[in-house]
């Protein structure tokens, strides 16, 4: 085995260049972090990672710093695309931004037509494949992401081309769910025929995550459960008993937290910082929240809070319904986040009900989430399914404590009793008898803060993520 393994990393969304969602963090954060490794920490190989986006219109990038990496064109029936690939650095790292008409025509990262989004990511895709031929650099693993870039590994696998063949996959999977859609018609356009395997279902065989499943030599699911979950009935999307099949190449991996970027010693949007062993300055942070949002300004009340996108899988009527199960007890309420407008006005309604104690914040404000984790007490995450779950972590790692459904990377990286409180059904009597836990050992300082000292001092960090996914890729490249 190479002493270097060359990893090109395909992602629809990074940090700082285009953040959506979740994606976004990760395809920022792992791919330093895969290059940070040591020698020795990566198994006796140095991991050359490089990253490849679409040149989306709300990229962020300095002009000065990009050059011209390729030019070539990606066959299409009725007429080749054209496809610029621009290159620039980022703390050291190689990144590659594909551009042609598919993607220069959408209007956003992420269209509200289906059918723009399959054409867009699927020349994406086969744009990204077709820039392996084009670098003076050996590619060893291309690595995709979610159903965006799916399409490079099945063309890679369905073209059977000598140039290509010794490369091998890896395919992250961030939310099962989303599967690009049905389209036969965009792989006839690029002269991709539907996979004719009878393991997949019928419906899959023209859906890119599917045929990325189906391509791919390693399956990654973004937390040990998740993994387990996607070959249940309940979360498997009728892919489980395809994934059954597969699961000698499938392996959980937990995402990771940029550290540096979510720390409450440094993190400037706070009224005051502190430390897991000065928690008790963290009131001052509670105090300015209740004053910002016209709360009554009250240390000793359990402040909970969700932050977030305000969606179905979120489970929020859940903890709307819960939180009216226990009027009676003493409590504060904050949701931040936008998204499902019926849910939005059950958060509104929530508001109205109570007006003394909930507060529905309707809108993205980083500033405000990052007080909300460092003053809080709880943080409620009810998800009915949780691929892997970012919030939690922050939260965590700010000293509030997380209320969480025990499902996919919830259930991972909460302990019961330990580090939060975790209940089990998706429904409301579940949560409540969670929060009513929550609430008794909230009534006895000593023993809060130390499930909060426990939670900040937890290691989520990259590093660890990092070194599971080079195992992955070593033994790719050897063959074991």
């Amino acid at each position: 085995m190479s002493a270097t393994i060359n990893i090109l990393f395909l992602a629809a969304e990074a940090e700082p260049f285009a953040k959506i969602g979740g994606l976004a963090d990760v395809a920022g954060s792992l791919p330093l972090a895969l290059r940070a490794l040591s020698y020795e920490a990566a198994g006796g190989v140095t991991l050359d990672v490089r990253l490849v986006l679409p040149l989306h219109h709300a990229i962020h990038l300095e002009a000065a710093t990009l050059r011209p990496v390729a030019e070539f064109s990606v066959f299409r029936r009725g007429g080749n695309i054209p496809a610029q690939v621009l290159g620039m650095t980022l703390g050291g790292m190689p990144v590659y931004i594909i551009n042609g008409d598919p993607i220069s025509s959408a209007p956003s990262v992420y269209s509200t037509d289906p059918a723009q989004d399959r054409e867009k990511y699927a020349f994406f895709s086969l744009a990204a494949l077709e820039l392996v031929r084009h670098l003076d650099w050996r590619t060893d693993i291309l690595h995709a992401n979610d159903w965006h870039t799916a399409l490079a590994l099945y063309a890679l696998r369905s073209l059977r081309d000598p140039v290509l063949e010794r490369v091998s996959t890896v395919f992250t999977v961030h939310n099962l769910p989303y599967m690009g859609g049905d389209g036969p018609d965009v792989l006839a356009a690029y002269d991709l025929t539907p996979v004719t395997d009878d393991s997949l279902p019928k419906w899959a065989q023209t859906q890119p995550l599917p045929l990325g499943l189906w391509s791919a030599d390693a399956i990654i699911p973004v937390s040990p459960t998740y993994a387990q979950e996607i070959l249940t009935p309940d979360f498997g999307c009728g892919l489980d008993p395809y994934l059954k099949t597969r699961t000698n190449n499938l392996t959980g991996i937990l995402n990771g937290l940029d550290a540096d970027c979510w720390n409450p010693e440094t993190d400037q949007s706070l009224a005051r910082r502190f430390t897991a062993d000065g928690l008790p300055v963290r009131q001052v942070n509670k105090i300015a929240l209740q004053k910002a949002l016209e709360l009554k300004e009250d240390g000793r009340v359990p402040l909970l809070v969700m932050i977030g996108r305000i969606d179905w899988q979120k489970g929020l009527d859940i903890a709307f319904e819960a939180l009216r199960q226990i009027a009676e007890r003493s409590w504060q309420f904050v949701i931040l986040g936008s998204g499902d407008p019926m849910l939005e006005k059950a958060a509104c309604s929530l508001q109205a009900d109570y007006p003394d104690r909930a507060r529905a914040v309707i809108r993205y404000d980083a500033p405000l989430s990052c007080l909300l984790y460092g003053g809080a007490d709880m943080f409620l995450m009810p998800s009915r399914y949780e691929p892997c779950g970012l919030a939690q972590m922050i939260a965590m790692r700010y000293g509030c404590v997380p209320v969480v459904r025990a499902t996919g990377g919830l259930k991972d990286t909460v302990q019961e009793g330990r580090t939060g409180f975790l209940f089990q059904e998706a429904m409301s009597g579940s949560m409540v008898e969670a929060l009513e836990r929550a609430l008794t050992v909230y009534e006895s300082p000593e023993k809060w803060q130390h499930i909060q000292r426990n939670g900040m001092l937890e290691d989520f960090s990259w590093p660890r993520s990092a070194r599971q996914y080079a195992i992955i890729y070593s033994s790719l490249v050897s063959g074991s």
